[in-house]
């Protein structure tokens, strides 16, 4: 079954992009998702491969997201409201996720901060009861937390983290872009894609760095910001398709 559900998120070409509009969570209505309905409408006529969503998203808006994979979040932390730093924790189970149809699984950990065990702990509990449904689990790694500065963000790091995702089971592992990047998917025996990072004011930005981690042997990206904030979410995510797609 998670072979089958993998087919839901990956094209034949073993590619896939994937858009993340998870983001309420945190930031509440952010510009560019403070319509729900209009902006997935927006990235499925672009040709998106899968749609991240949270568990409210995925519910309200099932008709929609019927056409194409679906990766439910189904961890969480503080709103912009609330404190920062904290672990995260697992908002929903196995089991809500099977009953909303989802295709895969996605889970944040934060190894090289204070918080990496607890964060470690709950991604490898969903991934083992995760693969006992036949679901499979996409690992976001990022190094010393969200509001890590740059610097801590190296290959080596990098390479680290998507090892460790690996080595917990993950199915694939969504990972920022780093020089070197070709190092990470050599150390890395799950599939790799690029997340998109930051908002970028200039969409060539976005296009050049997933260029590069396709040349390096990512086989994707799972991108938010930089879609559904540019000035036509279709049009990004078309040509982000392409690259993906039709280099493969």
């Amino acid at each position: 079954m998670v072979t089958r559900r993998l087919h839901r998120i990956f094209r034949t070409d073993g590619r896939t992009l994937i858009v993340a509009c998870d983001h309420g969570m945190i930031a509440g209505p952010d510009a560019g998702i403070e319509t729900m309905g209009a902006t997935l409408e927006k990235v499925i006529a672009g040709g998106a491969d899968a749609v991240m969503v949270s568990y409210g998203t995925a519910t309200r808006f099932a008709a929609q997201l019927a056409r194409v994979g679906l990766v439910l979040r189904i961890d969480g932390a503080a709103s912009v409201l609330g404190p920062k730093g904290g672990p995260g924790a697992q908002f929903y189970t196995v089991q809500d996720a099977l009953r909303l149809g989802a295709d895969a699984l996605c889970v944040t950990a934060f190894p090289g901060s204070p918080v990496e065990e607890a964060t470690l702990t709950v991604l490898a509990h969903v991934i083992r009861e995760a693969h006992a449904w036949g679901i499979p689990v996409m690992a976001e790694m990022v190094p010393g937390g969200f509001d890590s500065p740059p610097a801590a963000r190296t290959v080596h790091s990098i390479g680290v983290a998507a090892r460790v995702a690996a080595e917990l089971g993950a199915d694939w592992v969504k990972i920022p872009y780093v020089e070197g990047f070709a190092q990470v998917v050599a150390g890395c025996y799950a599939p790799v894609v690029v997340l998109g990072g930051p908002h970028q004011v200039a969409p060539e930005t976005t296009l050049t760095m997933l260029e590069a981690a396709l040349h390096a042997g990512a086989v994707g990206a799972t991108i938010g910001r930089n879609i559904w904030k540019a000035s036509d979410p279709t049009a990004m995510t078309q040509a982000l398709v392409a690259r993906i797609h039709n280099a493969a």
